[in-house]
């Protein structure tokens, strides 16, 4: 089991105030394990509304900021042992990048939502900053958290299926079926505008935790793919429709499917890997059960808080077995890597690698080199090769 680090940690969090889905997420999931306490913010990029979110949370004036940048200046100034020990950028996307950058160039460690940045020099610059201050950056695809995630990674991993032929992954939502951003909604707003969301809609918002979810649990790598993205939704200037044949190397395909535009359907997330021994499926609104169909014995259903699963899965756990465990606890397992890197770089140890398990900004940098190639390869009806963006 993980041990707890000599203190508490302090963190600072950046965006997700009054309105904000997210940041209560984020907020939630980082007290389940009581490693870390909200120490500072700027919650707004409207001062008015910063500030009056962090007397809402608790935040005292002199650590409650109206703008990111008197954040860290604020910070800044106190001797480095009395500052946060990390940053958590709860954003639109168009502001990631100059509060990751301005904050990582300062020394901080920083969380960062996804997608991570508007393009690929931006996310190569992160890397970049990340390499030589030596800090930790997480970035919070949340759904790798799972434990049944991590054992049908660690299935992969080891051979269980074989050789990998085929995955399937699809994203599937309905909540902008309709014009919803015409209403006033928030979360559409920026979700639908080029200028707040980046280069692409439904693919960036969902179809870049689709991209994740196979790159981490399968270990390919997509080698080139073909995109058609379409606004199903008349006057919508982003995708909200995504469908793309992909190839990996060494010669798996795959289909991912981002869609935001399925009238009913709720959060319809699902992974299938085919490999030449075997099948598994995995489907995040039943997050507790893994399928594992064999080509050489009956099929299997594993279950999350089984004894016989792996050290990933187990240490991912935290209710006995037939308690479902879902989405909080899942961001709660990406934070707990986070600061168990922390707390070991702190301590000028290296953390263990099953300690330290949360997606880094190499992960997010791989995903906006993919959401480029998706954006181009629909512009020339054409196969992209990654490599290329």
């Amino acid at each position: 089991m993980i041990e707890q680090t000599p203190r508490r940690l302090r963190y600072a969090m950046v965006g997700g105030g009054q309105g904000a889905f997210i940041g209560a997420v984020h907020r939630h999931a980082i007290a389940l394990d009581g490693l870390a306490v909200l120490a500072a913010g700027a919650f707004s990029s409207t001062p008015e509304r910063a500030l009056d979110s962090g007397r809402a949370l608790g935040i005292p004036d002199r650590h409650n900021h109206p703008s990111w940048q008197r954040l860290l200046e604020a910070e800044l100034k106190r001797a480095p042992a009395e500052r946060v020990d990390a940053v958590v950028i709860v954003t639109p996307t168009d502001s990631h990048f100059p509060i990751a950058q301005a904050f990582t160039e300062a020394g901080f460690n920083v969380v960062c939502d996804k997608p991570l940045v508007h393009n690929g020099e931006q996310a190569e610059a992160l890397v970049a900053a990340v390499a030589a201050r030596g800090t930790v950056f997480g970035v919070t695809y949340n759904y790798t958290g799972y434990p049944l995630v991590r054992q049908a990674r660690e299935m992969v991993r080891s051979g269980a299926l074989g050789a990998i032929r085929k995955v399937v992954v699809e994203y599937n939502q309905g909540w902008l079926a309709t014009a919803l951003e015409s209403t006033g909604n928030k979360q559409a707003g920026w979700r639908t505008d080029p200028a707040r969301s980046g280069i692409a809609g439904a693919l960036g918002d969902i179809g870049s935790h689709a991209e994740n979810l196979v790159a981490t649990v399968t270990g390919l790598e997509i080698e080139e793919l073909v995109a058609d993205l379409g606004a199903l939704v008349p006057g919508r200037m982003l995708d909200d429709d995504a469908s793309l044949l992909l190839r990996f190397k060494g010669g798996a395909r795959g289909v991912l499917v981002a869609s935001q535009i399925n009238a009913g359907m709720e959060n319809d997330l699902r992974l299938r890997i085919a490999g030449e021994a075997g099948t598994l499926e995995w489907r995040q609104e039943e997050p507790n059960r893994l399928g594992h169909f064999r080509s050489d014995g009956p099929a299997q259903i594993w279950t999350r808080g089984s004894p016989w699963l792996g050290e990933a899965a187990r240490r991912a756990t935290r209710l006995p077995s037939g308690h479902p465990e879902g989405f909080i606890e899942a961001f709660a397992n990406l934070y707990r890597g986070i600061f168990a890197d922390i707390g070991a770089r702190q301590a000028g140890l290296i953390a263990d690698p099953l300690d330290a398990d949360y997606p880094r900004v190499e992960d997010g940098a791989r995903g906006v080199h993919f959401l480029e190639c998706a954006v181009a390869s629909a512009a020339s009806r054409g196969w992209r090769s990654l490599r290329s963006e």
